[in-house]
């Protein structure tokens, strides 16, 4: 494998590039290979002379010449006899270090890798007794943009299944009130304002990621319920007023609560796109979803109130709700076929009294849903105890997943599965954990190697963690060269040239060590590089997480200024970044948002009914997605502020309704509320969770979480919605006081009456005025 490896070759005009013209350099201008190499070449070359003297040693090993080598990270899955001796190794791991010091070599490297990992598919072909996994340094970009692409086919069958309910959900029996094009419109506003907010950000120089996947369905959730509302606000209207009117009153019920939760998502995704939050991935999500509704509130008040518009003139000239064809009347339907007459069933006014007007919507099937059974049914005396049961259930298992949350820092978590980022991440974790990970260890100045009190303090602030050879060696090689203060740089840069690049345990470091040349042929070490290995538990990630932020600290802190690094920390540092910032821009968004809507809302107890309600959404989801295996990562997260959003979406209309209700009883306000606001969260519900579905098919882990936490936040809210609220408010202030009848002289009706007398004396009342 190692000798298919290092023929590769990349085709580029005039020349051919091997691993030898763009791999790192030892001191003899040779290929610097990884030490388990020259291991396997001594084994092989031990058995051909039938030499059985041979031994391998882990951690540490010695070659034929005498040079110890560290073999912690490159053997997986040891297994060893007396002390030290390898009897088995069940994994090796192999690292080829390329250039890229000009534009043209990262080029050729990066096609160099690409058929590297051709090459080892293709050789893993013909050695099916093992199995190799390839990784290099692009995998993971590839494989997190992945989840894009295998998302498509899933994504169009999601937008299939939400614009067919949409219409389905505005649709009913009479043609002329039936409004299935506002419910595709309504969609159509959403998918405006998402591409406005794509087209804006490619425009300005935004880079795309699979993140964005959630931007569509944070739309989806509060869009339509926006348009929604509106269309429930419509059928409230009377019929006999002009569209103008009935269009006023629509803007006036829904349009201020609307408002207010735009705002409401701005503030939040605002401060989330702010530089308080330090990941550019969250950023960047951010600042797409607060232009995405924007545009979408400007959309849902030019574009869809104009669709509104057109619709209500159309519904006023009794025109077909799809054709947009003269409905004709019911004498004439009478006439024709029954498929015809079925078609253009519709109510005409004149032939509805004035007392059944304002029911003429009632024959839609949510609304009559609403109105004739389910708010009798959650409101009965006997219902209420199951209900409230079955809360202090949903709280207890939700309390058993709050207690088990952990935070996520896992790979394979952000990537699609069935990736060679799956694969090579459970292998190492698998053979190669117990030594892992080897950090990059750069002191990026120039110090006074040659003074003993510099190599002191390298020491001290690096004593403790370090556990394996190389390093410590280093420092004590520079320990042992015991030279004072007052010998020349030049003197001791050389012997540290001559001397230190000959040490066996450094011979494959020749690059590590940055000389700069001065005047007079003096040259000055400007840079160094030793590398660490961490001895860490299989079991414990949380011990990376610990030895990330130790080396932090020590970083900042240190006398010698040093940079660490490892590929894995980037995810270490990302995930711990991503759960606390997007926490801490929710705790303030949330206490500006509280601090906001103190001032705009008619009622205190508003404020405190929806902190009360967003509190318990939160902790069930918190909970329960935790129960469903979803750490806390920085999708999940994401998610869980937009949760806070959603949750006033849709329970602070219900709330407000309530509350600011005067006389008659609880009950009576809390049917009222439902039968105003249900319908619209009803139809947004049904269609954000058709929409939702198709995404957990997505061969993506990502997406798994993505629809894991949206779709806990949908049922949760719509089960408070729908059952705790209507339950606990028919018992919980604020009172209601019963209407009582009046009979007070005061408000008696006054009759004046106009007498005429005709020529017999007969007197007649000819007109009764009522006063």
């Amino acid at each position: 494998l190692h000798s298919a490896v290092t023929r590769i070759q990349v085709q580029r005009p005039g020349f051919n590039y091997t691993f030898a013209h763009i791999c790192i350099l030892n001191n003899d201008k040779t290929c610097i290979v990884d030490d388990i190499v020259h291991v396997l070449e001594e084994l092989k070359a031990a058995r051909s002379s039938n030499r059985t003297n041979f031994a391998i040693t882990y951690p540490i090993t010695y070659l034929k010449d005498g040079r110890e080598v560290y073999n912690g990270h490159q053997l997986g899955g040891v297994t060893v006899h007396s002390k030290d001796r390898v009897k088995s190794a069940e994994a090796i791991q192999l690292t080829y270090y390329l250039q890229a010091i000009n534009s043209l070599n990262d080029m050729v490297a990066e096609k160099w890798e690409s058929i590297f990992c051709d090459t080892v598919e293709l050789f893993q072909k013909s050695n099916r007794k093992i199995k190799m996994y390839p990784f290099t340094s692009s995998s993971l970009k590839e494989d997190f943009q992945k989840t894009s692409r295998v998302s498509e086919r899933y994504l169009i069958t999601s937008l299939v299944l939400v614009v067919t309910l949409a219409i389905l959900c505005c649709s009913m029996q009479d043609c002329v009130r039936s409004k299935p094009w506002l419910g595709l419109l309504g969609l159509l506003t959403v998918t405006l304002a998402t591409l406005t907010a794509a087209g804006i950000i490619n425009l300005t120089g935004g880079k795309y990621n699979s993140t964005f996947l959630g931007i569509p369905f944070i739309m989806l959730g509060h869009g339509l319920y926006g348009t929604f509302e509106m269309l429930s606000s419509w059928r409230k209207t009377r019929e006999d007023q002009h569209v103008k009117e009935r269009t006023a009153a629509v803007f006036a019920d829904s349009m201020l609560s609307f408002s207010l939760t735009t705002a409401m998502y701005l503030v939040t995704f605002g401060i989330g796109a702010s530089p308080f939050t330090n990941i550019e991935a969250a950023r960047i999500f951010c600042c797409n979803s607060c232009i995405a509704i924007f545009f979408n509130y400007l959309y849902v008040l030019s574009f869809y109130g104009s669709s509104l518009v057109f619709t209500g003139y159309i519904e006023n000239n009794y025109q077909h709700s799809i054709f947009c064809r003269k409905v004709p009347k019911p004498e004439v339907l009478q006439e024709k076929p029954a498929w015809y007459r079925f078609l253009l069933t519709a109510k005409f006014s004149e032939d509805t009294a004035d007392s059944e007007e304002t029911n003429t919507y009632e024959s839609h099937l949510l609304v009559w849903f609403l109105k004739r059974y389910y708010c009798d049914w959650i409101t009965n005396t006997y219902v209420k105890p199951f209900v409230v049961l079955f809360y202090l259930v949903y709280i207890s298992f939700a309390l058993m997943g709050y207690l088990q949350v952990s935070e996520g820092s896992d790979l394979s978590n952000i990537v699609a599965t069935a990736t060679r980022t799956i694969e090579y991440t459970t292998a190492q974790q698998k053979y190669f954990s117990n030594y892992s990970p080897v950090i990059g260890f750069y002191i990026y100045e120039s110090i006074e190697y040659w003074n003993t009190s510099v190599q002191e303090d390298v020491l001290e602030y690096t004593k403790g963690f370090v556990r394996i050879s190389w390093f410590e060696s280093y420092l004590n090689y520079l320990r042992k060269l015991n030279i004072s203060t007052g010998l020349p740089k030049k003197n001791f840069t050389d012997m540290l040239r001559n001397s230190f690049l000959k040490t066996p345990q450094f011979a494959h470091f020749s690059e590590d060590i940055i000389f700069s040349k001065k005047y007079n042929n003096e040259v000055d070490v400007v840079a160094s590089r030793m590398f660490l290995v961490a001895k860490t538990m299989e079991t414990k990630r949380e011990e990376l997480y610990d030895l990330l932020e130790t080396l932090r600290k020590l970083s900042l802190t240190s006398k010698v200024k040093f940079i660490v690094f490892n590929p894995s920390f980037v995810y270490m540092d990302r995930y711990a970044s991503s759960v606390g910032a997007p926490l801490q821009n929710s705790c303030i968004s949330a206490l500006f948002l509280l601090f906001f809507s103190a001032f705009l809302v008619a009622d205190s107890l508003i404020n405190v009914w929806l902190t009360l309600t967003v509190a318990s959404v939160e902790f069930g989801v918190i909970g329960f997605m935790t129960l469903w295996k979803v750490e806390l990562d920085c999708i999940s997260v994401l998610c869980l502020i937009y949760g806070i959003n959603y949750t006033i979406d849709n329970c602070a209309p219900l709330l407000s309704t309530f509350v600011l209700g005067k006389e008659f009883t609880r009950t009576k306000w809390v049917k009222n509320a439902l039968e105003v606001h249900g319908v619209a969260i009803l139809q947004s519900y049904l269609c954000y969770i058709v929409g939702l579905i198709p995404l957990a098919a997505v061969p993506s882990n990502l997406t798994r979480t993505l629809f894991r936490c949206l779709f806990l936040i949908a049922l949760v809210t719509f089960f408070h919605c729908f059952a705790i609220l209507p339950v606990i408010l028919t018992f919980l202030p604020p009172s209601k006081k019963k209407r009582k009848e009046k009979k007070n002289p005061e408000n008696r009706e006054e009759i004046e009456c106009v007498e005429m007398v005709d020529m017999d004396s007969t007197r007649v009342v000819d007109q009764i005025t009522t006063v």
